[in-house]
Order: structure tokens, then C-alpha cells, then sequence
């Protein structure tokens, strides 16, 4: 049976932004490649103008995020949602609920909806109270209006079971295994190999950027340390300001080109991954795959991922004691563990099948 799917919530493929758009892009691939026909809603704004990409169907929509700012999403979203009304799809899956939640009511009637609840924004430090109140309203209304809800998190899964009384399918992100390392790119960075550890994340507060950064200014390890990631925002340049001294720390900016970033994880001491917030973040997965030595904030996301495959911190003296005291000869068995995991259960395949088993199912309903 093959089915009409329309993917919503991102701001398009090919991915150019972030997790949600990498995942459309594995899915919706993976799903046409098995006879479906899928469309995938981009934003105006999207560097990508065909209208189609690898088979999948794109369909381009007015996004004034530039001239509205935030409240440009929620028009962006509405725009996607009344287009999707004019077309006759049996599954609409919309990634995430923040700013699409509120037009649940103009979800066309004939397509199953499905929401993945992606992660407990409402927890965010960087919102203030009444943005917070909202995104709980938010998730309340998307649970509400939609027909399935997907978390990619056993914690999500377990959060939203319990407020909701509802069944929730965990179905969890996906990565790649990479072999296209080359040690050569170290060399452009001043790099040699085992020599730096480094982390990468958005550069806000719930991510533990600063006590990383405090437990490795504080030590005495002569490793450099790299910082991936965008610090233009207001975090982002008091982190620099912070430790403009530290001759050690090296902030690179964002990096896109994906060899580049798995070799630089492939090749480290120690992979820092601060998310406190969230589910199954996509750049854990690919440090995974990337075969980094893993130091990973201790909280329940995390650890439902990584289990016993990673060395924990809480805060900066934690940091500092991992830094000038790991040796990576003695970890390589949590590296070949998480690598494994990438095979057994973050396989993209597998979760394209997961995901397809549940469109047919409820599409027969």
C-alpha cells in the first residue's frame, strides 16, 4: 500500500539547519525510496528552490521569520497547514508542536496526524515565565489535536505517559556511521591527533557550555580545547569574553562540512556533550558514530542513551577531574559499546520501518 505523506514542522531539506531537517531528509528519502510518495514543506527561505529533492515532493511556503522574527514560525506553519487542507494526504507528520500547535484545528480531517513531541522545550532556560507558559499550553494542545504521538526519548515517552494518560510511541533519531575520516584536516585547525577535546552544541546556557569551558580553564591539561558552534548571540560572545585568555580554548564558529566535524570527533581526546534538555539530541548520536570518548552531562536523556558507555559531570570539578585524568586506551570499550548502538538501535533503516509500520497501520484504520 502506498501511501501520501506530508512531513511539516522543519524549515526544509536538503537539511541546512538542524536535527528536525536532517531527520526529514533520511525519512522522507527513505519513505519514497520504499514507494510512498512524500512531500516535505520548506520555508521561502530555503536555499533549495526545485521542487523536488531525490524524488520527494517539495512545497515551498511563505516563512517572515526574517521580518517578524519568532512569530514568523507560527505564520510559516500556518501557511504549510492550509496548504496541506488542498491536498488529499492519508498521513500528515508534523516535527515538533512550539509554533504549529495552535492551527491544530486546521489539520485536514481525511489524514491521520502524527506529532513527534520532540523535547520538553518549557524547560529552556533561555525563555522567560511567560514563553513558558505557552510552550506548556503548546504541548498540551498538541497532544490534544493530534491523532498519534511519537517521542524519541524513553524519558519523553515516560514524561508524556505519565501528565497524559495516553499511549506514546517511542521511536528514536537515527545516525550514520562515517569511515571518511582524514587525519590531514587536523593539521588546518593546529591539531594533532588525541591531542584536543572539544564540544559542540548551540551556544546556550542549558547546554553546560560554561561549566565545560570552567572545568577545563580551571585544570591544567595542556590539550587544547575546541568550541563547534555559532557565538554570535549574547551567550555566545560572554563565553568568548570569558575566556579570551585561555590560549588553550578555541572557538571555531559553526562548522558545516560533515567530514570535517567527524574527523575532528573521530580523532579527539574527549567528546564534551552538555545537553540537559531535550531528548535524543542528533549530535550525541553522531559522536557516536564518529567514535569519540564520550563526557556527557549527568541527566536521565542522556543516560538512556548512553547507559554505562560514558563518563558523567554534573559540574565543573567534574570536568576538570575527567580532563586531566582520562585515558583513552582504558575507555575503548564504551567507544565500541555506543558504536554498536548506532548498528543495533539508531539505525536509520530500522527507524525509517518503524516509522513506516505505524503510517500503515493507522492509515488502515
Amino acid at each position: 500500500m502506498a501511501l501520501r505523506i506530508a512531513i511539516l514542522g522543519t524549515r526544509g531539506i536538503p537539511n541546512h539547519y538542524g536535527g528536525f531537517e536532517q531527520f526529514a531528509e533520511h525519512l522522507s528519502a527513505g519513505l519514497t525510496e520504499r514507494g510512498h510518495s512524500v512531500t516535505v514543506y520548506n520555508s521561502h527561505l530555503h536555499p533549495f528552490k526545485k521542487d523536488s529533492w531525490n524524488a520527494v515532493k517539495i512545497i515551498h511556503c511563505f516563512d517572515p521569520e526574517k521580518m517578524l522574527g519568532t512569530a514568523g514560525q507560527f505564520v510559516y506553519d500556518l501557511n504549510c497547514i492550509l496548504d496541506a487542507r488542498k491536498r488529499n494526504y492519508d498521513i500528515i507528520l508534523q516535527l515538533g508542536y512550539t509554533s504549529s500547535s495552535v492551527w491544530g484545528s486546521f489539520l485536514p480531517k481525511q489524514a491521520v496526524s502524527i506529532t513527534n513531541m520532540d523535547g520538553l522545550e518549557w524547560k529552556r532556560s533561555k525563555y522567560s515565565k511567560p514563553v513558558k507558559r505557552f510552550l506548556k499550553f503548546a504541548e498540551g494542545l498538541a497532544v490534544k489535536k493530534s491523532d498519534y504521538l511519537i517521542a524519541d526519548s524513553p524519558e519523553i515517552k515516560k514524561y508524556l505517559s505519565n501528565k497524559y494518560d495516553l499511549p506514546i510511541l517511542y521511536i528514536p533519531y537515527g545516525a550514520e556511521q562515517y569511515n571518511n575520516e582524514d587525519e590531514k584536516i587536523l593539521a588546518d585547525y593546529c591539531l594533532t591527533k588525541r591531542n584536543f577535546s572539544l564540544l559542540m552544541a548551540r551556544m546556550e546556557p542549558e547546554n553546560n557550555i560554561e561549566a565545560v569551558l570552567d572545568g577545563m580553564h580551571l585544570g591544567n591539561s595542556e590539550k587544547k580545547f575546541l568550541v563547534i558552534g555559532d557565538i554570535s548571540n549574547r551567550f555566545g560572545k560572554y563565553i568568548v569574553h570569558k575566556y579570551k585568555n585561555d590560549s588553550r580554548i578555541l572557538f571555531t564558529g559553526s562548522i558545516f562540512h560533515s567530514q570535517k566535524i567527524h574527523t575532528l570527533r573521530t580523532f579527539s581526546h574527549l567528546y564534551f556533550h552538555g545537553h540537559s534538555v531535550g531528548g535524543t539530541n542528533p549530535s550525541l548520536l553522531e559522536a557516536m558514530s564518529s567514535k569519540a570518548l564520550i563526557a556527557a552531562h549527568d541527566n536521565p536523556f542522556n543516560k538512556s542513551v548512553l547507559q554505562n558507555d560514558a563518563l558523567y559531570f554534573s559540574d565543573a570539578n567534574d570536568v576538570r577531574r575527567i580532563i586531566e585524568t582520562t585515558k583513552r586506551a582504558e575507555q575503548e570499550k564504551k567507544v565500541d559499546n555506543n558504536l554498536s548502538k548506532i548498528t543495533d538501535q539508531f539505525n536509520w533503516q530500522k527507524i525509517i520501518s518503524q516509522y513506516e509500520e505505524l503510517m500503515l497501520t493507522v492509515a488502515m484504520r
